[in-house]
């Protein structure tokens, strides 16, 4: 047993020193794009592959998609929506659950969004987040970029808002979504549960309602549509902790440049969303970043490896963590 313990260890912490040491090519993705659309089905972790989702397997049938990609070592939704938008990890920016429905964010922060990163890069872009969850509206993306801002306290009226602005002929550059109610349904009956899975399947009608209204309006010929999740849940409910069933969520991108039947690589974690987002943009990321790109997401660009220097304590930390969740399958 202390044998078996000592060698997950010694993997774990290798690996982020070892990663895929592969430079990112220019091979026509970047700035490939004029619109990115993120859809985030909280809650969903990587369970998504288990249940009943014909609009998500008719969407990324010819995309990439992976269900072992890593959340944020706090598996809750603030920490984790905060490292997709940021692009950085929870250590560094720090958003929680609480300080996210208390404290607004402005532009001068030293981890800026993605929308801000966009609204420098292109100042007179269209930016929207509609949100079930108002802490992402009110708490992460800041307040003074003049982005869109919608928030519906139901997963079916806010899909109909969603549609309903596409079809009023906006065209957003950057564009984020997150629906709530397949986390409501783990934290009632768990994610072993009928109506956790029966959750997911309404959660894709939406997805799939999102990505009609975009195609209708013609607007998917020169977008990355992605849809992914913030963190899991445990077989009885919650999440917050660093079991496997937290730990693990999904990924899924479908463009014109993206590889078919692409997997993403082994380090890939849900920050990494910020850097595809930019890269598909042609919009370079702040220095202090730590997302990459992973590989075989866009055909013929490699993955990056990951800055272990630009966020020390997260290159220690997560590699120990991600033991311990390992030992949670196992044992």
């Amino acid at each position: 047993m202390k044998k078996l313990i000592a060698l997950l260890l010694a993997a774990a912490l290798v690996l982020p020193c070892a990663l895929t040491a592969f430079a990112a090519d220019d091979s026509g993705s970047f700035g490939a794009y004029a619109h990115v659309f993120i859809i985030g089905v909280d809650g969903a972790g990587r369970f998504i592959k288990d249940a009943d989702t014909p609009n998500f397997d008719r969407i990324f049938a010819d995309g990439a998609v992976d269900y072992a990609v890593r959340a944020e070592v706090k598996t809750d939704s603030g920490p984790n929506w905060g490292s997709m938008l940021t692009g950085v990890s929870y250590f560094q920016h720090k958003i929680q659950n609480g300080n996210s429905g208390e404290e607004q964010r402005t532009s001068d922060t030293e981890y800026p969004s993605i929308f801000t990163c966009v609204r420098r890069a292109m100042p007179e872009a269209a930016l929207a987040s509609f949100v079930h969850w108002n802490n992402i509206n009110y708490g992460i993306i800041e307040t003074d970029i003049g982005v869109e801002k919608v928030q519906v306290g139901s997963d079916a009226a806010l899909t109909d808002e969603i549609c309903a602005y596409f079809d009023a002929g906006n065209a957003p550059t950057l564009f984020f979504v997150q629906l709530d109610e397949v986390d409501a349904a783990g934290h009632s009956f768990g994610s072993n549960s009928e109506e956790y899975f029966a959750a997911l399947h309404t959660a894709d009608g939406y997805v799939g309602q999102i990505y009609d209204a975009l195609e209708r309006n013609g607007l998917l010929e020169d977008s990355l549509f992605i849809v992914t999740a913030d963190h899991g849940h445990r077989a009885t409910g919650g999440h917050g902790g660093i079991t496997m069933r937290e730990s693990l969520t999904t990924i899924a991108a479908a463009g014109r440049t993206v590889e078919k039947g692409g997997a993403l690589d082994k380090i890939t974690r849900d920050r990494d969303i910020a850097a595809i987002a930019l890269y598909a943009l042609g919009i370079e990321r702040p220095a202090a970043m730590t997302a990459r790109l992973p590989a075989h997401l866009f055909a013929g660009v490699d993955g990056e490896s990951r800055p272990f220097f630009k966020d020390i304590v997260d290159g220690i930390l997560s590699p120990v963590v991600w033991v311990f969740t390992l030992m949670t399958a196992i044992f």
